[in-house]
């Protein structure tokens, strides 16, 4: 059944022999091996040589109500019943956020509800937070990651690996107009995280990916997921003249995987490619454009906001490439800056066999460096605001953006 490992978590991982009927492969064996390490260490976030340290993304006040996605995460709740809820809610500390991968549910046990185990109006709820947190192109992207996921189930007709709704939603913190709450979805090709403090939010990091990228028959034939993230990468390496395209080239072997994936919270990055400055006026208006898509994944308010972060850094921003140039072959990309760190990879297959990239496997990857991923640094700078003073000084892990139910309080449901 969906939900039958959503409660495991990664310190009781493996599983004992008697819940896995199966031996994992050495490629799999060096995934949970990379996360149980992943997790091990304590969050700092994604870094890179030159780039600020905590605290240079003072929170600022945004024009965009959060109140219809406040209002969606109390109507998912209210959906739930007891123990759904349980299942569902997390503390706004749980290291359930730092969980989410792109790897099978039986190889990384989920956590929070599986949508396989709801009824329609309950998925219809878990939806809502989806798409008041998104752009409508943004939410788009992420049901047809879904549906394709669907797809992959009719290639391979393993139902123990695809499907439409095989996600897990969770919420962390009692969803609330002023105190700080998040979601989570978690599953195959997508993971989006969103954390929420008033009217600020964070909605890194975001995993979305497919394979195949259009499905070519069946229930959703005709859906097709990156062609503008894939088409306007090559664009704006085709602004560039032959040197500088060199100069963007930073490999020739595409990754097996984005470098800051799951269980990389930390990965530090060097920098590489070319930099803003050195882009032809085609190019610097590709870049642009380019980021914009990435950054129109959010919901359009605060989309604004974020764009504004990273044109402030856009001198400090570079592109780099990996793989050939040509019309047919996969190729990587990355940009990077101290605001905003975006991957694009072309994988090797595993729906289909095959053992080298091609376009029609896609992920992307949007993060926020300097500790800003699931919100931690506005978190941090939150219980500093408001958890020091007259009072006397909050306990040091609140002081890092820990936090602690009531006693006896399941988080999600009304303090009483």
């Amino acid at each position: 059944m969906a939900g039958e490992t959503a409660h495991f978590g990664l310190r009781d991982w493996p599983p004992a022999p008697a819940i896995r009927a199966f031996e994992l492969t050495p490629r799999q064996q060096k995934l949970v091996g990379m996360a149980q390490a992943g997790l091990a260490q304590p969050f700092n976030g994604i870094s890179c040589t030159g780039s600020g340290a905590h605290g240079i993304f003072p929170a600022v006040a945004t024009d965009g109500a959060l109140a219809p996605l406040l209002d969606a995460a109390r109507t998912f709740l209210a959906s739930l019943d007891a123990g759904q809820r349980h299942a569902a809610c997390r503390a706004i500390d749980d290291e359930a956020w730092r969980q989410w991968s792109n790897f099978h549910p039986w190889l990384i046990p989920r956590t929070g509800i599986c949508l396989a185990d709801l009824g329609h109006g309950q998925r219809e709820a878990a939806l809502a937070l989806l798409r008041e947190t998104m752009s409508a192109t943004g939410y788009q992207t992420a049901r047809d990651v879904m549906r394709l996921n669907e797809h992959a189930l009719e290639i391979t007709g393993k139902p123990e690996e695809y499907g439409e709704w095989y996600y897990w939603v969770s919420i962390f913190g009692t969803p609330s107009a002023n105190e700080p709450w998040g979601w989570q979805i978690d599953g195959h090709h997508l993971n989006v995280n969103c954390f929420v403090l008033g009217d600020q939010l964070v909605m890194t990091p975001i995993l979305m990916g497919s394979e195949p990228v259009l499905a070519r028959f069946g229930k959703y034939n005709g859906t097709r997921v990156f062609a503008a993230e894939e088409e306007q990468g090559y664009a704006l390496m085709n602004a560039l003249s032959a040197e500088a395209r060199q100069q963007a080239t930073i490999g020739t072997e595409l990754p097996w995987e984005v470098f800051a994936g799951a269980f990389n919270d930390n990965r530090h990055i060097e920098p590489g490619g070319i930099s803003y400055a050195d882009l032809p006026l085609e190019g610097r208006e590709r870049l642009e454009d380019l980021l914009a898509t990435y950054i129109g994944q959010l919901r359009p308010e605060h989309a604004g906001l974020r764009w504004a972060e990273v044109k402030h850094y856009l001198d400090d921003t570079q592109f780099a490439w990996i793989g050939p140039f040509d019309n047919t072959s996969a190729f990587y990309y990355r940009i990077l800056s101290p605001a905003i760190l975006v991957e694009f990879d072309h994988q090797p297959g595993i729906v289909f066999d095959n053992n080298t990239p091609s376009r029609d496997h896609i992920h992307t990857l949007v993060r926020t460096p300097n500790g800003r991923d699931y919100g931690k640094d506005l978190l941090r700078q939150h219980y500093l605001q408001w958890h020091t003073g007259d009072h006397g000084t909050h306990s040091q892990s609140h002081a890092h953006g820990a936090h602690t139910e009531p006693a006896g309080h399941v988080p999600g449901e009304p303090l009483k």
